[in-house]
């Protein structure tokens, strides 16, 4: 869909963007110039009107991804019409500073394998360059969150495993040390101990 168009021209639905009054304060961290509010369904984002990139805060990003008819309004967001001044995709990999806080941001993989690489400030939000919003919600609505969450589970129970079986382990060998070292072991236990009951009084 382009700005201007009321509903889709293929399935009919209606469009869900709107431009909203807003401070302009917040520059784009690829093109440095004033992005424009904007809601979409409910969610309130920052988009640039150069390179159409998008800006999420943390709360916003969470509705979307939790919501869908969120991410139904989002997938039928108008687009800017393209124009000569638009921004190419970047040929290399720079990082750019949060637009509120202004460090560089983190570049991740959202979910660790959506294969879209987002850049993140932990404090105040995701930036999603054209398009990576809209492969973020089918990457979603096809299941891989939920997909990246029971792999996420499955990672920590197999820690979990393995440090038991680490822990069996070692009473096990200290079990079969002499009692000689066995009194050693056990005296440096409780001095260690006894350090750490000084240290928290």
């Amino acid at each position: 869909m382009f700005l201007g168009e009321k509903f889709c021209p293929h399935c009919g639905a209606k469009a869900q963007r709107t431009e909203v009054a807003g401070s302009g304060t917040e520059l784009c961290p690829r093109c440095r110039v004033p992005m424009e509010a904007i809601v979409v369904g409910k969610a309130k984002l920052d988009e640039c009107p150069r390179c159409a990139g998008i800006w999420a805060d943390a709360d916003t990003l969470h509705q979307i991804c939790d919501d869908r008819e969120e991410q139904a309004a989002v997938l039928g967001m108008a687009d800017h019409v393209p124009t000569p001044e638009t921004v190419p995709l970047e040929q290399q990999v720079r990082y750019v500073p949060c637009p509120v806080c202004k460090k560089l941001m983190n570049r991740v993989n959202f979910a660790n394998c959506s294969h879209v690489i987002v850049d993140v400030c932990s404090q105040h939000g995701t930036w999603f360059d054209k398009d990576e919003l809209r492969r973020i919600i089918e990457f979603i609505r096809s299941g891989g969150l939920e997909q990246a969450r029971a792999r996420e589970v499955a990672d920590l129970e197999e820690r979990r495993r393995r440090a038991a079986a680490q822990n069996a382990n070692a009473w096990v060998a200290s079990a079969s040390l002499p009692n000689s070292e066995r009194d050693g072991l056990d005296l440096g236990i409780s001095a260690a101990a006894a350090v750490l009951k000084s240290l928290f009084r």
